[in-house]
């Protein structure tokens, strides 16, 4: 089986604190520089699987990084380098409490919420007529958590939204997808720039569909063909786990975690329209150890 990436242990020069997320662990370094490396973990309802994902953190990293490069004239984002497939370094910022979910289409939650009746979607009214999938006629803002009324910056976070989301639906397009919804999320830094921070446009923030045959599916009522991790998702279903106490977490053997990491590489594949290059798996964590601290002291960060 391959290795793969499950928990990092790092001490590198002039480090200051660590984080660890469901998926990627934050290390703090002096002068305000960050250490994100994304691990092999798969989250899903809530929960981090027992088992690993090859290649699953060099994936989201490496879609996380291109989409940031390629969205970087629109919005200021806080990436610096990747020096290391796993791993990018880049500026500290103070997140906002808020992640900014933009929905292009009905689809997820809106589509419940209009199921039940209900004709506005945080403040914004709908037209009656509407299906499950169908295309807003224009993307909204449901963020996470409210920001407070009348802060000037919610007003700027709401823009670079509604820019970043463009750009992601034209390159969704360019790659035969469309961009459903996603989500962002900003932070300042130590000089007040507001800056784009996380991940953008991967597979586990947003959703996607094919555009090829969407119309048709559409129109007979079939459910959309989707580039997402929701199939990680119905197959705990089907194997009687949402994440609710009490439920056992199915057993994913190797032929099944093995299909998964194809999964995602056709997922980054599609996305990028790149070949996937694998990385070399061996001692993984000593790999990534030893090509930061290059990077640190090539660009004397850590002194």
């Amino acid at each position: 089986m391959i290795d793969t990436l499950m928990e990092t242990h790092f001490q590198f020069p002039g480090q200051v604190g660590v984080y660890k997320g469901k998926v990627r662990e934050v290390y703090t370094l002096q002068n305000d520089i960050l250490v994100m490396v994304a691990t092999d973990r798969l989250s899903a309802f809530d929960v981090v699987m027992p088992r690993g994902i090859p290649f699953k953190g060099q994936i989201l990293n490496q879609i996380a990084s291109k989409m940031m490069k390629a969205t970087e004239d629109l919005v200021p984002n806080w990436l610096m380098a990747n020096p290391d497939p796993n791993v990018a370094v880049g500026m500290a910022c103070t997140p906002f409490k808020v992640e900014m979910v933009i929905r292009g289409y009905m689809a997820g939650h809106a589509s419940r919420e209009y199921a039940s009746g209900k004709r506005e979607l945080c403040g914004v009214s709908l037209p009656e007529g509407l299906k499950t999938n169908d295309p807003f006629p224009e993307p909204i803002i449901t963020p996470a958590t409210k920001a407070e009324k009348g802060d000037e910056d919610y007003a700027q976070l709401e823009d670079y939204t509604h820019k970043l989301f463009r750009k992601g639906t034209e390159l969704a397009a360019e790659r035969g997808l469309i961009l459903v919804d996603t989500k962002y999320e900003f932070g300042k830094d130590r000089d007040g720039k507001i800056r784009l921070i996380d991940e953008i446009h991967t597979p586990d923030s947003s959703r996607y569909f094919y555009s090829d045959g969407y119309e048709e599916r559409q129109e007979r009522g079939e459910a959309q063909k989707q580039l997402s991790k929701e199939f990680v998702r119905q197959w705990l279903i089907s194997n009687g786990f949402q994440g609710l106490d009490g439920q056992v977490l199915p057993q994913m053997n190797d032929e099944y975690i093995l299909s998964v990491s194809d999964r995602y590489i056709e997922l980054y594949e599609h996305i990028t329209g790149e070949t996937f290059i694998k990385a070399e798996t061996a001692q993984i964590e000593s790999r990534i150890d030893q090509n930061v601290r290059q990077y640190l002291n090539s660009v004397s960060l850590s002194k």
